[in-house]
């Protein structure tokens, strides 16, 4: 199964009526479509749902709409790959437009066996916790969404200001688009979850990845590039072997 590390949304709400979602169902998250597509979760319609910092939070999983989403993502990427004809990618655009007509939207970003370093970016490193999941620890980061928006602006800016290439920038450009879409007072998660398997107890306990990542950056304002270059290197080198499964599969 491949490993996925996510980046959630929670809005606030009341979760009286809102199914939420049962690890117990993850058993059933393969689900295959016309013998090409392996989906690696559940299509139920239902939320994580979550307490943070006395508050009720949910975050719509809208499981087919990320689906979609992603193949044509892919498609449109990769169009030499034979993934989907044309006849079929039409048929996902017309689905995901009835889908987005009902005001869905994806609360959640997934990256396949690593973690983007542009996601961390959005935290800050004393918002890291530790915490039991069924197979071993997990790492994860909660923050208000107002600061993480605040956060990757900075790091735009940073970029930017110290003359990245465009393509790098807009990638974080994108990530700080993307979040602006909800409403103030929501909260946003990094997960590792089952990309934390690849990792020993002992490693996850130490890994200050996000602490790397505002270092290289504050050190990059100030104009210090083997400060930045330091940090960078290692917070690239303890994901670069995770990332490389990405090309790899």
């Amino acid at each position: 199964m491949i490993s996925t590390a996510y980046l959630r949304v929670f809005v606030t709400g009341d979760a009286t009526n809102v199914a939420s979602h049962d690890e117990a169902f993850d058993d059933e998250r393969v689900v295959r479509s016309d013998g090409r597509f392996l989906w690696d979760e559940s299509l139920r319609e239902d939320s994580f749902v979550t307490d943070w910092n006395g508050v009720i939070y949910l975050c719509p999983r809208n499981a087919r709409l990320r689906m979609v989403e992603g193949v044509l993502a892919f498609s449109g990427t990769y169009p030499k790959i034979p993934l989907v004809s044309e006849d079929e990618r039409e048929s996902f655009k017309k689905e995901l437009a009835g889908l987005r007509s009902t005001d869905r939207k994806s609360h959640i970003l997934a990256s396949s066996w690593h973690v983007p370093l542009r996601w961390f970016g959005a935290f800050s490193p004393s918002e890291r916790e530790i915490y039991e999941r069924r197979d071993g620890l997990g790492i994860r980061y909660r923050t208000d969404l107002g600061e993480a928006v605040d956060r990757i602006g900075w790091a735009v800016r940073v970029l930017d200001g110290a003359g990245f290439p465009a393509p790098v920038v807009e990638q974080v450009r994108d990530l700080e688009r993307w979040l602006a879409e909800f409403p103030a007072g929501s909260m946003l998660e990094l997960d590792y979850a089952t990309v934390a398997d690849h990792f020993a107890d002992a490693d996850l306990t130490f890994d200050e990845s996000a602490e790397d990542v505002r270092q290289s950056l504050e050190a990059l304002e100030s104009g210090d590039g083997d400060a930045s270059r330091t940090a960078y290197a290692r917070v690239s080198g303890r994901w670069a072997g995770r990332q490389a499964l990405t090309f790899a599969n």
